[in-house]
């Protein structure tokens, strides 16, 4: 079984995303077959609302980002990175609006940033206890 069916599909089911599958071949591209995906979400960069959407997956080993352009929809695959390779990993929950925000510094000093909104606020802490058991190897249950 592939990466793709095998954890890419359940995990943008599990998020409730709605993914094209023109996004799939650049998946297949950048993530090894024994990688789990462990987040998929849609997500924009909040100092640039109007450069398009963006595809933010997350396996236990790599980051992949890949933008959609707003006029053409064309994909560009914007971040493929290893996760050692990313330095100040940070998130802050934005219970208000409900949303979560994530940033990180790439290898070339690169400040990415992305915010995802969610439809309720148990979407975000259950993307928050991920990136918590991704980066810093806690394992969290919410209560």
């Amino acid at each position: 079984m592939d990466v793709i069916s095998r954890t890419f599909l359940p995990a943008v089911i599990d998020a409730g995303a709605v993914i094209p599958s023109r996004h799939l071949p650049i998946v297949e591209r950048c993530v090894d077959a024994d990688d789990d995906a462990v987040l998929v979400t849609r997500c924009q960069r909040p100092e640039a609302p109007l450069a398009g959407d963006y595809l933010l997956l997350l396996t236990r080993r790599r980051l992949v980002v890949i933008r959609e352009t707003p006029v053409l929809h064309r994909l560009r695959l914007h971040l493929n990175v290893n996760l050692r390779h990313l330095s100040n990993v940070t998130w802050r929950p934005d219970l208000t609006r409900p949303a979560l925000e994530m940033a990180a510094t790439a290898v070339d000093g690169v400040r990415e940033r992305f915010r995802m909104r969610f439809s309720d606020t148990e979407s975000v802490w259950r993307f928050e206890s991920v990136l918590r058991e991704v980066f810093l190897g806690e394992r969290a249950t919410l209560a």
